[in-house]
């Protein structure tokens, strides 16, 4: 079982920065991919980011341009780092460790962007 952990979130102001990170209690290198989720209220949940085990990124439109996920494996962490924030972007952010066999889930960090 490995244990996801997320922090960075908080309340910022629309045009400000955020840098999410995910800890995990295991090799993250074990996972196809890793991913940033978020749920707003009365939305489902969806996915922005993506990073597979070659490295390579992958985006959703809302994200492309302004945010960017990287990944550390001698840390066993993953980042989000959020520019340009908007009040659209407010909602519960998820990290996501996923395999052919295995699922697993953060517990969320809450983003509010307001003024």
């Amino acid at each position: 079982q490995v244990q996801l952990v997320e922090s960075g979130g908080g309340l910022v102001q629309p045009g400000g920065s955020l840098r999410l990170s995910c800890a995990a209690s295991g090799n993250i290198f074990s996972f196809d991919y890793m991913g940033w989720y978020r749920q707003a209220p009365d939305k489902e949940r969806e996915l922005v980011a993506v990073v597979f085990r070659s490295g390579t990124t992958q985006y959703a439109d809302s994200a492309k341009g302004r945010w960017v996920m990287s990944r550390d494996n001698a840390k066993n962490t993953v980042s989000l780092q959020m520019n340009s924030l908007e009040p659209e972007d407010t909602a519960v952010y998820y990290c996501n460790a996923k395999s052919l066999t295995t699922n697993y889930w953060g517990q969320g960090t809450q983003v509010t962007v307001s003024s």
